[in-house]
């Protein structure tokens, strides 16, 4: 009778692509949806409806106290690292003079010892030694006394096993970064940006904001590409920026004059699908799956 290879697919002598995906472990991938992403009205780091609003020159928007935030731990986390790093540059000045005076030291009394004529000092180490380095029996006992430490030695991959290392400091970078872009960040670049609300729909709560561009009127979504003016902070629908505001070099809310460089792009809002350009998939390595079945495993009963 033929055997059933639905019931016995597990039995090869190496992991299939199935085995793998069902133990859980390695890079593992999920498709986001909409709710994954964040919306273009929502602060980038505590990714609810911003207060105040303040964007950086690549157009990542924060709320004003989550960015002063931000900033002011970034600069306590440097003054920590620059203490550290000086910390440490002086005890490796203090260990390197130490050790120029050390061998200074060695330096007068081989010298010494030259011109004096002194005979070199026969103790029992130096006697048990020959011009060959041999120790004579006394490596012998060394060797059985390294032998048995090495049968008795703990796992050298566990942390009471491994040789510790002083930590090395390396010198931090003195620059606050943006969390969201990575690049370089300052105070004084940053800008505040005004919405225009719509007041002509009713709103249950404060959070319920909808906002237009001043200029054509129409809603702002996820869908629309936002430009903002870094010389007022008003915010249009990018049609209307490159139609109006790029020719005219005048704002149209405030008429205050700006420039080419003063039109930011703002961070789109997320809508869900591949083609408006979303990062839909996240990637995740896990060294131990949830599904290895470890978690299964009961003690040995007790006799």
């Amino acid at each position: 009778m033929p055997q059933r290879h639905s019931k016995n697919n597990n039995d090869l002598a190496f992991f299939t692509y199935d085995e793998k995906r069902k133990l859980g472990y390695g890079t593992q991938k999920e498709r986001l949806g909409k709710d994954s992403i964040k919306p273009f009205d929502a602060c980038c780091l505590c990714l609810k409806p911003f207060i105040d609003p303040m964007s950086c020159q690549k157009g990542h928007v924060f709320c004003k106290e989550c960015i002063l935030e931000c900033l002011l731990a970034q600069k306590k986390d440097i003054q920590r690292k620059l203490a550290a790093h000086a910390a440490q540059q002086k005890q490796e000045k203090e260990e390197e003079e130490e050790r120029l005076m050390l061998e200074k030291a060695r330096e007068l009394d081989a010298f010494d010892q030259q011109n004096h004529g002194a005979l070199p000092q026969y103790n029992d180490k130096n006697h048990s030694r020959d011009k060959n380095g041999f120790h004579g029996a006394n490596s012998v006992k060394a060797t059985s006394f390294e032998e048995e430490a090495l049968r008795t030695m703990k796992a050298f991959w566990l942390p009471s096993a491994t040789p510790e290392a002083p930590p090395k400091v390396d010198a931090p970078s003195t620059s606050t970064i943006c969390p969201e872009g990575k690049e370089k960040l300052k105070l004084k670049t940053l800008f505040p940006i005004h919405f225009t609300e719509d007041e002509s729909e009713k709103k249950k709560s404060d959070l319920d904001k909808t906002y237009i561009c001043p200029s054509c009127k129409v809603t702002l979504t996820n869908t629309l590409s936002l430009v903002a003016l870094s010389s007022c902070g008003h915010v249009f629908c990018k049609k209307c920026a490159d139609r109006f505001v790029a020719i005219d070099k005048v704002c149209l809310v405030c008429d205050k004059p700006c420039k080419e460089r003063n039109l930011i792009t703002l961070a789109k809002g997320g809508t869900g699908f591949a083609g408006h350009g979303d990062h839909l998939e996240a990637t995740d390595f896990k060294h131990l799956g949830s599904g290895s079945g470890l978690g299964l495993v009961r003690p040995a009963a007790k006799t």
